[in-house]
């Protein structure tokens, strides 16, 4: 349109329906656009959740299973799948065995059954810490191949 006085301009935005929004205002004179402003910003959110969208990465988590050192073989495997699951979604897993009482005698029970996880989770993960007592705790770190 050209240079146009400023109430030119705001009665042309005004019998379109629009809005007369100031571009640069740097420029001399300023340079304006009549559009419709909240259909902009609302194109302009758009624009920017689509971009973060694409830039969204997937961050491991470190997802925790609990044993204890007598827990039973069946309900072993069904905490072993779960591993699994979390592991194909990229996430670090950590086993831990509690210990109570008397059974820190038997310490060999919670090495025997975090090896036999580690054995049955190889060919899908590798063992970023090994097996290691902390206090009553034993901890195994697990991470995806």
């Amino acid at each position: 349109m050209g240079v146009v006085e400023r109430y030119q301009a705001l009665n042309k935005a005004l019998e379109a329906g629009l809005d007369l929004v100031e571009v640069a205002p740097a420029g001399d004179p300023p340079v304006c656009r009549i559009m419709d402003y909240g259909k902009w910003q609302y194109e302009q959110k758009r624009k920017l959740r689509e971009a973060h969208k694409k830039n969204v990465h997937h961050t491991a988590t470190l997802k925790e299973i609990r044993l204890r050192p007598e827990t039973d073989k069946h309900d072993l495997d069904i905490k072993v799948n779960h591993a699994r699951q979390f592991l194909e979604k990229g996430h670090k897993v950590q086993f831990t065995v509690f210990f109570r009482g008397r059974q820190m005698l038997h310490r060999d029970h919670g090495y025997k059954a975090l090896e036999g996880i580690a054995e049955a989770l190889e060919d899908l993960a590798k063992i970023e810490r090994a097996a290691r007592m902390t206090g009553r705790r034993m901890t195994l770190l697990i991470v995806p191949k």
